[in-house]
């Protein structure tokens, strides 16, 4: 099982709810582009969350918290997607993106550009805020277009009744659905057991 986690926007919860799979699926995990954040990188945040998880070198570690093409540009690197190589392992793999599918890799390259190069079915991250329903809806349609898979809806958190309602009717029958409780501490104690009582649903 390979899998490329992304989400509706920035700061959703996509690496605990990366870390809550990898328990899940005890599966490796990977980060192909890391934008600030070195002294304590999602990597690093998977190997203290989870079990003996091995975690695959990122392919751009760059130092600048923002958006990849800017931290890149800001060390004269030019971010190029035949670099990037789905590593090699017998495990099953979660693969962490950045942001949301449209954040720019380059000028010209976008966060979609990867999972279609790297040929995975996606999992979108949701957490419930005014518009989610909007990025959530444009998300759905945008790896539609591209005929990517959409194989989990991870609703990260609680929702309203009528948001989860509209999300959910976006969906087909083939994307299999996962709901993620609050999380009162992203910590290994939290995060293992979350992950024992995962269930995993369809509509």
């Amino acid at each position: 099982m390979k899998l490329f986690i992304t989400g509706i926007g920035t700061e959703i919860g996509k690496t605990v709810c990366s870390a809550i799979l990898v328990q899940y699926f005890k599966a490796d995990y990977w980060k192909p582009v890391q934008s600030g954040d070195l002294h304590y990188t999602d990597s690093d945040k998977i190997e203290n969350w989870t079990d003996h998880t091995f975690c695959h070198p990122e392919t751009y570690r760059l130092q600048l918290a923002a958006s990849p093409h800017q931290s890149a540009k800001a060390e004269n690197i030019h971010i190029r997607l035949h670099d990037f190589q789905l590593p090699e392992t017998q495990n099953s793999l979660i693969v962490e993106g950045a942001g949301g599918l449209m954040v720019p890799l380059s000028d010209d390259t976008f966060m979609i550009d990867l999972i279609e190069k790297l040929k995975l079915p996606a999992a979108l991250v949701v957490r419930n805020y005014l518009g989610c329903i909007n990025h959530t809806l444009l998300s759905i349609m945008t790896l539609q277009q591209r005929n990517i898979m959409l194989e989990y809806l991870i609703l990260n958190g609680e929702f309203p009744e009528d948001t989860e309602r509209v999300i959910l009717n976006s969906i087909t029958e083939e994307t299999k659905i996962i709901k993620i409780p609050e999380i009162k501490s992203s910590d290994k104690e939290h995060i293992t057991a979350i992950a024992k009582q995962l269930t995993i649903t369809k509509l």
